[in-house]
């Protein structure tokens, strides 16, 4: 069993910055791969990037290449999702999940957040 915790959203100027965290419980994190999505009123829950197990590999939306950077720190049961370059259109509520499938996906994650609301205002 995972719980998953994500801390760092809040509202911020388009072209700015923010840090999302995500505290994970259990002592078999890095047993998982991590991945932050998200979601806004009326659409599908989209996968934003991924990691894997051990950090070697990580996957990125189109939308957040190159503005968006995954990582992990297994020490610190913790996976971390900074964000340069705001958008409006990242306006929404992020989630973190595990999941111990690769690639990531959201139909195959097994343990998701409770969310945290990201604003971007133009």
């Amino acid at each position: 069993q995972v719980q998953l915790e994500e801390s760092g959203g809040g509202l911020v100027q388009a072209g700015g910055s923010l840090r999302l965290s995500c505290a994970a419980s259990g002592r078999t994190f890095s047993s998982y791969a991590m991945g932050w999505f998200r979601q806004v009123p009326g659409k599908e829950r989209e996968l934003v990037a991924a990691i894997s197990w051990s950090a070697a590999v990580a996957y990125y939306a189109d939308s957040v290449k190159g503005r968006f950077t995954i990582s992990r720190d297994n020490a610190k049961n913790t996976v971390y999702l900074q964000m340069n370059t705001l958008k409006p259109e990242d306006t929404a509520v992020y989630y973190c999940a595990a999941s111990n499938i690769w690639p990531v996906a959201r139909s195959r994650s097994n343990y998701w957040g409770q969310g945290t609301q990201v604003t971007v205002s133009s």
